[in-house]
């Protein structure tokens, strides 16, 4: 499925604490979703029918992230990431892109770095004519958001959490500041950091679940795992499912898409 299965372990003097979820429970995490609707609905469908086939367990699933932007229908994303919610325990983090989109409504400058990084493909995913919208000023398209931005995205998103640890597993969307407790972490840090961490070999009793850093498989250290394959334009959006001290990946494969800016 893969060309590699990258594993980054070296470098650390001591050997690495063993990590698991809790007793009886069973964690899903999803990357970087980034508006691929189609891959998001073949990767739930494959959760559930892995999570059944498991067995019973305590099942949480948690999306890390940038469910919007770059792919073509990210409101579709979340109206099915909310719908998922109601019919399992599914919990989200916040990524530097919907901190982007929810910036949007506030700042000009900030509406036009959304649109640069794949917001005009998430605002053309709602009800807005595409020629409306090549036609308007950044003041005047500001002024448009909450018209076809429904309310209840908006709250979704600013619910989102910032971190999630479950047993000897933290969740976050971009990565940890190194030497800093999770309490005490930055959310600028939780949402955007990538070579501090990525590089970081510093020794701690949890593994960090993360996205954000795109690579072409996911990278699976004993305390950090990366998962962002980049599903908008390689058409693979990956999942890791969690269980003891057990770790097993799932792909939904698709289209793969030339990248967008």
């Amino acid at each position: 499925m893969f060309k590699k299965l990258r594993s980054l372990i070296g470098g650390r003097s001591e050997p690495d604490p063993v990590i698991a979820a809790p007793p009886g429970e069973r964690l899903y995490a999803v990357g970087d979703i980034h508006g691929r609707l189609d891959l998001f609905v073949k990767l739930m469908a494959q959760i559930e029918a892995d999570d059944q086939a498991r067995g019973k367990a305590d099942t949480t699933v948690i999306l890390l992230g940038d469910l919007v932007d770059r792919g073509p229908d990210s409101s579709g994303v979340i109206a099915t990431a909310r719908d998922w919610a109601t019919r399992r325990p599914v919990r989200f983090l916040a990524g530097n892109h919907e901190e982007m989109f929810l910036g949007a409504f506030e700042r000009d400058e900030t509406l036009r770095h959304f649109l640069r990084h794949g917001g005009r493909e998430t605002l053309l995913s709602y009800p807005i004519d595409p020629d409306v919208y090549n036609r308007t000023t950044i003041e005047e398209l500001r002024e448009m958001l909450p018209h076809f931005v429904p309310a209840e995205d908006v709250e979704f998103m600013r619910a989102m959490e910032d971190h999630i640890r479950i047993g000897d597993y933290v969740f976050v969307h971009a990565g940890i500041r190194p030497g800093v407790p999770i309490a005490e972490q930055h959310t600028s840090d939780l949402r955007w950091i990538r070579g501090e961490f990525i590089e970081d070999r510093t020794p701690r009793d949890f593994a960090v679940v993360h996205g954000h850093t795109i690579t072409d498989a996911p990278e699976i250290d004993p305390l950090r795992i990366g998962i962002d394959t980049g599903a908008f334009a390689s058409g693979r959006l990956t999942a890791i499912g969690l269980e003891d001290t057990r770790r097993w990946l799932i792909v939904a494969e698709g289209e793969a898409v030339s990248a967008a800016a």
